[in-house]
Parts: C-alpha cells; sequence; structure tokens
C-alpha cells in the first residue's frame, strides 16, 4: 500500500476513535450525573463479572457501558500505535503525538480504576475528564487534514491568540469538573443572582482544596454550602472569562482569515461558545435536568475539536517539522 493510501487510513481510523472519544467523554458524564460512579465497586469488572449484575443493576449497567466504550477506545490507539510504529518511515506519518496518545490512554485507565478505588475523589474525576477531552483533541489532531496553502502573515498571527483561547478553555473545563464533582451546580438556583444575592456568602478557602486525604466517600459531596457557592460563582466568572476570550478569537479569526475553511472555524467557534453559554442558562433556569447537563459536557467537547482545529489550520505539518507528501500534498 501507498504512504498516501497508509496514511488516509491512519487518518480515517483516529477520527473513529475522535468519534468515540467524544461518546465516551459524554457517557462519562450521564455516569456521574448519575450517581453511577460507584456502581461498579470494583475495576475493571463490576462484582467480578464482566457485565452488570442483577443487583444494583441500574447504574452498574450506566458504569459498564461506559468502560465498554473507552475500552474499545484504547483498543484503537493501539492499533494507532502499532501502525504508526511500523509506518513510522512513511513521508508525513507521525509517530510522537501518537505514542503521548498511548501513554495518555494508559494513564485514562489508571485514573478510571482510582475513580471507583478512591471513592470518587474529585481530583482524581475531574483528571479524568481533563484526560478524556485531552484525548478526543488529540485524536480530533491527529484525523485532520490541515490546508494545502501556506500561511499569510495575517493568519500566523492568530497562533498566540489560539494558544491562549485553548488555556482558558482547559481552564474553564478543569472548573466545570470541580463543579460537578462537588456536587456544587446546584448551589445557585437562580440567574444572574446566586441565593438571590449579587455576592452571597461564600468560603473560597474550603472550596479548592484540592486534596483531602483518604477513605473519604465523596458520593453527594461533602462540602459546606458556603464553599459550594464559592465554586460555582468561580465557574460562572470563569464562564465569562473564557467565553470573551473564545468569542474574541473566534471574531478575530474570521476578520484575518484568508481562506473561507479559516473563517468558518471562527464562527463555529463563536457558535459553540453561544451554544455553550445558552445550555449552561437553561440549566439553571429549568433546575439542572440531566439531560442538560449532560449536554453540556457535550458542547465541552465541541469547543475542544473547534479550538484544536483552529491550531491544527494554524500549524501545517512544514511548521511542525514535517515533511511533505508526493504531489504536493500537505502532510500530517
Amino acid at each position: 500500500m501507498e504512504p498516501q493510501r497508509r496514511l488516509m487510513w491512519f487518518r480515517r481510523l483516529a477520527l473513529g476513535g475522535a468519534l468515540l472519544a467524544a461518546a465516551v467523554v459524554v457517557l462519562g458524564a450521564w455516569v456521574r450525573l448519575t450517581d453511577a460512579g460507584l456502581g461498579c465497586p470494583d475495576w475493571p469488572g463490576c462484582y467480578g463479572h464482566i457485565y452488570p449484575p442483577q443487583h444494583n443493576f441500574s447504574k452498574a449497567l450506566h458504569e459498564m457501558i461506559h468502560r465498554y466504550f473507552a475500552s474499545t477506545l484504547g483498543l484503537i490507539v493501539v492499533c494507532l500505535l502499532i501502525s504508526a510504529v511500523r509506518n513510522r518511515r512513511d513521508p508525513g506519518q507521525p509517530l510522537a503525538i501518537v505514542v503521548f496518545l498511548f501513554v495518555l490512554v494508559c494513564v485514562q485507565g489508571a485514573l478510571g480504576a482510582l475513580t471507583v478505588t478512591l471513592l470518587l475523589k474529585p481530583l482524581i474525576v475531574t483528571a479524568h475528564l481533563l484526560g478524556g477531552l485531552t484525548t478526543l483533541g488529540t485524536l480530533w489532531w491527529l484525523s485532520f487534514t490541515p490546508e494545502q496553502r501556506g500561511l499569510s502573515a495575517r493568519e500566523m498571527s492568530l497562533r498566540k491568540f489560539a494558544v491562549g483561547a485553548l488555556a482558558a478553555l482547559c481552564v474553564q473545563i478543569f472548573l466545570g469538573g470541580w463543579t460537578s464533582t462537588n456536587y456544587a451546580a446546584v448551589a445557585c438556583p437562580d440567574l444572574p443572582t446566586c441565593q438571590q444575592a449579587w455576592w452571597p456568602p461564600m468560603d473560597f478557602r474550603d472550596a479548592f482544596v484540592l486534596w483531602r486525604g483518604l477513605d473519604i466517600d465523596y458520593t453527594g459531596g461533602v462540602l459546606s454550602n458556603p464553599a459550594r457557592i464559592a465554586i460555582h460563582v468561580t465557574h460562572r466568572l470563569g464562564a465569562l472569562l473564557a467565553g470573551s476570550v473564545l468569542f474574541a478569537v473566534g471574531a478575530l479569526t474570521i476578520v484575518r482569515a484568508g481562506s473561507r475553511r479559516l473563517g468558518v472555524i471562527g464562527a463555529l467557534l463563536i457558535a459553540g461558545v453561544l451554544l455553550q453559554i445558552g445550555i449552561g442558562v437553561a440549566m439553571v433556569h429549568f433546575a439542572l435536568p440531566l439531560p442538560l447537563a449532560t449536554l453540556h459536557n457535550a458542547g465541552a467537547a465541541l469547543l475542544v475539536i473547534c479550538t484544536v482545529t483552529l491550531l491544527r489550520v494554524l500549524w501545517p505539518g512544514r511548521a511542525i517539522g514535517m515533511v511533505p507528501l508526493h504531489h504536493g500534498h500537505s502532510t500530517r
């Protein structure tokens, strides 16, 4: 098989992995929001079996479906690694980033086990969420074909803004995970105020203690109400800041785009921000219904995809040390 064709199939497999990673992220949110994180108290099985037991069936089923999807994703990453190693001499075949992806998925598996054995410790669960979205972003990067043309100076100037947008998004995702894992989403049932006040009593010192020791069951949360309010308010303020940054970068991309493709990416980034903010507002207004809360995680995944796409276009193959393919095609 020609190198170009092998690379094409590699990208298709990475795309399939990215779509599966997005499903795993959403399923992970569903498991967490239905309090099914401890539906199977052991790992990797469930009460010693590879299928949900009859007792506690509903929650165990949620958890095991998530594990089945995650295991399939791990298998895809292994296949990508094998392909990358076998074809490492092909022009344009990425290897280092695939090795990183494999290590990341192994870490994700360990975090999944620790999520159960450490009784839903917020730091572990939040790290698991960040790892899942990083896996999604990496697979999407590998699947994406960069533009064939060179970038203008105006377009290249967007790079630092795109990196800043990704950093802001990562911080906000951490805050979202911290809010969810500490059961702080219900701490402010009103909007734009919280507890009918613009600045209610809050305990920031206790709100962001990352490690509280072992043998603490975090099901339902352990924080006081002022601490949960502090987390929720911080998440709201972070959403305003991160949303403004992402919106501004999307608008700037549209203005400086030298191609229709780049302009569309900027527009999609803006649309993703507005959608995510709309979902957040609706969650509060409708008292956190499960479908909307799960959709909020899907919105975060969409923003990751949009931001990574922007970065991928702004860093075409040659800019990251790639060798161009034959017939003038760009690389990985």
